[in-house]
């Protein structure tokens, strides 16, 4: 590795030792311990673009936008190749979480990634196309895996409707972290990764309710929710869509598509009828007519879906106990 026409020596014992001792902290939460070893370590060997990457990280971690920027600016001055750098993406992160487009733009392609526009656009990098993807929010606490809609490599939109633990709402736009912490395969064979939230990034101003219906059949449950999205909102049928996992089998790769009667399933931690909050899944084979609904749907429209819905079939609909839950 050259700079500058100089060839460049290998860390020092002392860098190895305040950044190993870093990284040790930060697992343990300690971040501003960590800070300032990963600081010396940066003034130790300040044309290492490890020194500068591992300080933008720390700032990822904090949340410190600005810094996190800064840091990794640095750390790309100093890369000895011209794509695919982690550094890179960590840039693009920050300057998403800024809404600096200009630099998200730069950072996505010097990353290698086609990002649609001219090169001089410096608005938001809108389609790139990245499709359907998993998100885990609240990774550090009652972490809820939901499916989404990837943005760019930074963010994607939620469309499943979150439990009220997670505090997020259908529609809302997260960031997200780069490398996959899991994935999800579906019945027709196909593989999505599962991204861990960083922050809200654009909150929803349509609330989440629950209610408990009453559908004779799975067409009827699903006549609620065409109703919901013909709309433009959304209702999810939690008791078919949720399932508890722990923690190992969440990061793994799991199934979606198993349902809530015999558990064939041994990383199936619930139990039919009480789903739990951590991996949303579609139907099973054992139906029972009440079921806990999340609606997604303003409050001057939400009573005249489910009444609508109840309407169209009364033999073999009906609704009760409608709470607004986050």
């Amino acid at each position: 590795m050259r700079i500058f026409g100089k060839g460049r020596h290998r860390p020092s014992a002392s860098w190895r030792q305040a950044t190993d001792r870093a990284f040790t902290l930060i697992g343990d939460g300690r971040y501003e311990d960590a800070g300032a070893l990963l600081t010396r370590a940066a003034d130790l060997e300040p044309w290492l673009s490890e020194s500068w990457f591992n300080l933008a990280l720390l700032h990822k971690f904090r949340h410190d936008w600005e810094q996190a920027r800064a840091a990794g600016l640095r750390a790309v001055a100093l890369l000895d190749r011209d794509t695919g750098a982690p550094d890179w993406w960590n840039v693009g992160i920050a300057a998403t979480a800024l809404q600096d487009w200009p630099l998200a733009r730069r950072a996505w392609q010097a990353y290698g990634l086609r990002v649609p526009g001219a090169a001089n656009d410096s608005g938001e990098p809108l389609g790139m196309d990245l499709g359907s993807a998993a998100v885990r929010l609240s990774p550090e606490g009652e972490a809820e895996v939901v499916w989404g809609r990837r943005l760019d490599p930074a963010r994607i939109e939620v469309l499943s409707i979150p439990l009220p633990s997670s505090g997020r709402r259908w529609g809302e736009v997260v960031l997200h972290d780069g490398v996959p912490h899991g994935e999800r395969t579906t019945a027709a064979g196909h593989t999505y990764p599962v991204f861990d939230e960083i922050e809200l990034w654009a909150p929803s101003p349509v609330p989440t309710w629950v209610v408990l219906l009453e559908a004779a059949t799975e067409s009827d449950r699903d006549a609620l929710e065409q109703l919901a999205a013909d709309a433009g909102f959304a209702a999810e049928d939690w008791s078919s869509s949720v399932r508890l996992l722990c923690r190992m089998c969440s990061e793994s790769r799991m199934p979606s598509d198993e349902g809530d009667g015999e558990h064939l399933d041994p990383h199936d931690h619930s139990e039919p009828g009480h789903p739990g909050p951590l991996g949303h899944r579609t139907d099973g084979q054992l139906w029972v007519p009440e079921r806990e609904c999340g609606l997604a749907a303003p409050a001057s429209l939400v009573r005249g879906l489910l009444d609508g819905w109840v309407a169209d079939s009364p033999d073999s609909r009906d609704w009760r106990d409608l709470e607004e839950v986050c």
